[in-house]
């Protein structure tokens, strides 16, 4: 249940990974409150998948196969954007998971890449296509509660939703005077698809590490996503939101 009803009526998303997972729910959520949303995402099936799912929002939505680590996919996605943009929500990301003495180079590099220089290459590119007559604009970067306190094989992974957070803050000074703010959202444990087929004693495990017992749902997240992007979190700027059940206490 939603005590706030956002109306982003005339907004327009760019939102990263969008098309499953925990950036799909942001997608739909954004839809539902009235946005145009550029759904941009590397898998072509999936695009397929959420241009069936997303149907009755077809006059609302854009979409592009875009792999974020190509600077020329990524300007190929922004030239053919249909407005200019209101919100960013820098979503998409991958997990190669292995302790520290057995990861290799390919698996550092292919994090990094994707989750910390995809961001910077969609949010430079995506720069100069904000609406520029809007004192309201929005970048949202998904971070991760291992971005704050580690966790045992995620070198890679920690050390990226780090990064991002380190990009978020700067932003946030650097583009403040230029009417936007720069938040991050760092969620805990969340079920999604992939998630949810884990052992059910996997899942109870990790529930039990977190305080309020249970584990997170994408809607959790997305909820986060459109308060920061919305006019009541207008004096918001630099935070990093953790939805997480309080694991990080």
């Amino acid at each position: 249940m939603k005590n706030i009803n956002f109306d982003f009526k005339n907004k327009n998303a760019v939102v990263t990974g969008g098309a499953s997972g925990i950036g799909f729910q942001i997608a739909l959520d954004f839809l539902k409150a009235g946005g145009n949303v550029a759904i941009w995402d590397y898998s072509e099936q999936a695009l397929q998948n959420a241009k069936a799912e997303f149907a009755a929002y077809a006059s609302q939505l854009s979409f592009a196969q875009v792999d974020v680590t190509n600077r020329d996919s990524v300007n190929k996605a922004t030239t053919t954007l249909p407005w200019a943009v209101d919100i960013l929500v820098n979503n998409a990301g991958i997990t190669r998971d292995k302790s520290f003495a057995k990861m290799q180079a390919e698996d550092w590099d292919a994090v990094i890449n994707t989750n910390l220089t995809g961001l910077f290459n969609v949010t430079k590119t995506l720069l100069e296509k904000f609406n520029p007559s809007s004192q309201q604009k929005r970048i949202i970067n998904i971070s991760s509660v291992v971005g704050l306190y580690g966790n045992f094989g995620q070198t890679n992974y920690a050390a990226a939703k780090a990064g991002v957070i380190g990009m978020t803050k700067t932003w946030a000074k650097e583009l403040g005077r230029k009417g936007f703010t720069s938040n991050a959202i760092a969620p805990g444990f969340i079920l999604t698809a992939m998630t949810k087929a884990m052992p059910k004693e996997v899942l109870d495990g990790m529930a039990s590490k977190v305080p309020v017992v249970r584990l997170g749902e994408v809607e959790d997240i997305a909820n986060a996503c459109l308060f920061l992007a919305s006019d009541q979190a207008a004096y918001i700027n630099g935070a990093v939101l953790s939805v997480d059940g309080g694991i990080v206490l």
